[in-house]
């Protein structure tokens, strides 16, 4: 992947599907255990990653590693224990909650958004009324995508807008009138298109259906179940729990240009499309509980990896993204951008083999490469 395609995607807070799609990775044999994954890793920094963790989970047990830096200016090095912005995985989250609350009988996700939220999405030909919730979780709604907004992009992904605007507070009704502000990309159920927009105003379904914030339900149903103690959910907090690294941005800048530290920032612009932090063995440890069935009824995992054509050798259910390796094994998760934090988490279907692994640096390495070496490098 190429600097210019990673720094794109991470001003757009979401590494879509072109990292879950990256090219084919030629993986180093196996000598046992996890040392493939170990390999890709280390390449990642030496192709100008500062550091990568990473935490894999297998019928051997689980495994934990890192290398890299986690602070250029001391040179204290990564964690495997970090915690970091994990961007669009925050996706997967919000379309659990959704489907709990379908399976409770309390929405359908073939509701209108209208019939939740009206008046929200008109104008410029977006209306709320023929889209349909379910088209929201699987980007087929064709709403377009707040972050791909040019001022909204200058003001929070660029130097020197970022710098300026890196603490301000958004709420999820503006990020929605951005996109009002532009045609849809094509009528509901017509195409496929990631958007961010979606999943704010899928975060705004859950509160007006339950009353609760999306994050009050996402820690209630989801967090504190299963205990993951180094996820939350921080609004408009800045900073990072510890223990955690810092994070590194070229802010769409040359890869040879600076490298700005954009660790502390208000994630409200991303809000329930990409603002959650978790930590490597937490995200495995959600990933493997929903595909085992823990979270969902056995008709709702049903509806989420019901997929439809994305990009080219992905697919996309509802929060997940499904890839078919080169050697062959399907893999379903969801990666993730935002300013300095690049980070996936996938799982086999039947959740018996997950890794989730970050990178602190979003201009370089390939993540593929990563995937590719744990699940077929064996």
């Amino acid at each position: 992947m190429t600097a210019r395609v990673r720094t794109t995607l991470v001003a757009a807070t979401a590494v879509a599907l072109s990292i879950a799609v990256a090219g084919p990775a030629v993986a180093a044999p196996a000598t046992g255990g996890h040392d493939p994954t170990r390999r890709a890793m280390e390449a990642a920094v030496t192709a100008g990653v500062p550091g990568v963790t990473a935490s894999a989970g297998d019928a051997r047990g689980t495994w934990s590693e890192a290398v890299g830096t986690g602070d250029l200016r001391t040179g204290e090095p990564r964690s495997e224990r970090d915690r970091y912005r994990v961007g669009s995985i925050t996706k997967t989250f919000v379309a659990t909650v959704l489907l709990q609350l379908e399976a409770e009988g309390r929405l359908s996700l073939d509701d209108t958004v209208d019939e939740w939220l009206p008046g929200v999405v008109e104008g410029n030909g977006h209306d709320g009324g023929r889209i349909t919730v379910r088209q929201l979780l699987n980007h087929t709604s064709g709403v377009y995508n707040y972050t791909a907004d040019e001022e909204f992009g200058r003001a929070h992904f660029l130097a020197p807008g970022f710098f300026e605007h890196r603490y301000d507070t958004v709420t999820p009704r503006e990020l929605v009138a951005i996109a009002m502000t532009h045609e849809p990309d094509f009528a509901p159920g017509t195409g496929w298109r990631y958007s961010n927009t979606n999943y704010v105003l899928a975060g705004m379904v859950i509160e007006e259906v339950t009353g609760h914030p999306y994050g009050d339900e996402v820690r209630r149903r989801l967090i504190e179940p299963l205990k993951l103690r180094a996820t939350s959910v921080p609004g408009t907090r800045t900073t990072l729990p510890r223990p955690s690294s810092r994070a590194y941005s070229k802010l769409a800048g040359p890869a040879t240009g600076p490298t700005y530290d954009v660790t502390r920032l208000n994630p409200s612009i991303a809000g329930a499309a990409g603002e959650m932090i978790s930590s490597s063995a937490d995200l495995n440890r959600f990933y493997t509980a929903l595909f085992r069935g823990r979270l969902l009824p056995a008709e709702q995992l049903a509806e989420m990896t019901t997929t439809v054509p994305a990009e080219p050798g992905a697919e996309y259910g509802l929060g997940l993204i499904k890839r078919r390796l080169d050697c062959g094994v399907t893999v379903w998760g969801h990666a993730g951008g935002i300013h300095g934090s690049s980070s996936e988490a996938v799982a086999t279907r039947d959740g018996r083999h997950a890794l989730a692994f970050n990178f602190n640096g979003d201009w370089a390495g390939d993540s593929g490469a990563v995937i590719e070496a744990e699940f077929c490098a064996k």
